[in-house]
């Protein structure tokens, strides 16, 4: 049960807006996948059959998983524009990237889990765990993508590289799926409702005592007076916007063509396969 201090306690700015944002749609098509996906990968099993019988049968859960499948593109594609513009328009430093203090981190944290030190590892806006969880999706990412247009365009993509690579990428689409869906559920579950609940995603912001314990370095960084995130004097602000949006534009415009290009490369089977509409087998009286 709460107490009146934990509804007291200060909260420190983690994640703007358009993070959450991100993270929301990222975790919405990434559910729906899973839920599309698994039972395709699995689809002897009784109990997957019957899910995609719930579901509206094998076409629906195919559609359905391939138009979760452009929302996940499409929100990458944003990620991407969204951290060029903190990088080029604001000058940001890429956090995310990996450093020497992470191995360190890492380190001392497991020693200090075995009870070898009793003084937490002091760390930055990201840690360790989160920047592995970050890249694991990135790379899962990229995986999925690549291998899901192939198994999207089986009979195109035979034409030109070896028909053995269908196979090859229908196992590592199925692969990574599963090993995807399992570290949500075990690492990154854990992390944030199981070990304590992260409320950062949604409200934004997070509890002093979190920040103490995984984002030491960041917590001084804030409490010494140091901003959230840089803010740019508007006339700086709009003469490197000005480039950046018609970059970005184009970008959008040839991403968004590649997409639609990409859905529409070549017809399923199930749409070149004559539907039979009628008996085939009718039984001599």
């Amino acid at each position: 049960m709460s107490t009146p201090a934990a509804h007291s306690e200060k909260v420190y700015p983690r994640f703007r807006l358009g993070a959450r944002i991100e993270h929301f749609v990222l975790m919405i098509s990434f559910t729906i996948l899973g839920v599309t996906g698994l039972p395709q990968k699995y689809a002897t099993l009784p109990f997957c059959q019957w899910l995609i019988g719930a579901m509206g049968g094998i076409e629906m859960v195919r559609l359905v998983h391939r138009a979760a499948a452009v929302i996940l593109v499409l929100g990458s594609f944003y990620h991407i524009l969204t951290s060029a513009y903190r990088l080029f328009v604001k000058h940001e430093r890429m956090r995310m990237l990996p450093d020497k203090k992470d191995l360190q981190d890492l380190i001392d944290t497991v020693r200090y889990n075995l009870g070898f030190t009793h003084e937490r590892p002091k760390m930055a806006k990201f840690n360790f765990g989160e920047k592995f969880e970050y890249w694991a999706v990135v790379w899962g990412t990229l995986i999925m993508a690549i291998t899901g247009f192939i198994l999207w365009n089986p009979i195109a993509f035979a034409a030109f590289l070896p028909g053995q690579l269908i196979p090859a990428a229908k196992a590592a689409h199925g692969g990574e799926a599963l090993l995807a869906i399992l570290a949500i559920i075990i690492w990154h579950m854990y992390n944030v409702h199981i070990k304590h609940f992260n409320p950062s995603m949604f409200t934004g912001n997070l509890p002093r005592h979190q920040m103490e314990e995984e984002h030491a370095l960041e917590l001084e960084r804030l409490e010494s007076g140091g901003a959230p995130w840089p803010e740019l004097e508007l006339p700086v602000l709009q003469k490197r916007l000005r480039p950046f949006i018609v970059v970005a534009v184009i970008s959008t415009i040839i991403v968004l063509g590649i997409v639609y290009w990409a859905v529409t490369f070549e017809e399923t089977a199930i749409e070149t396969i004559p539907r039979v509409t009628r008996e085939i087998f009718v039984p001599v009286e």
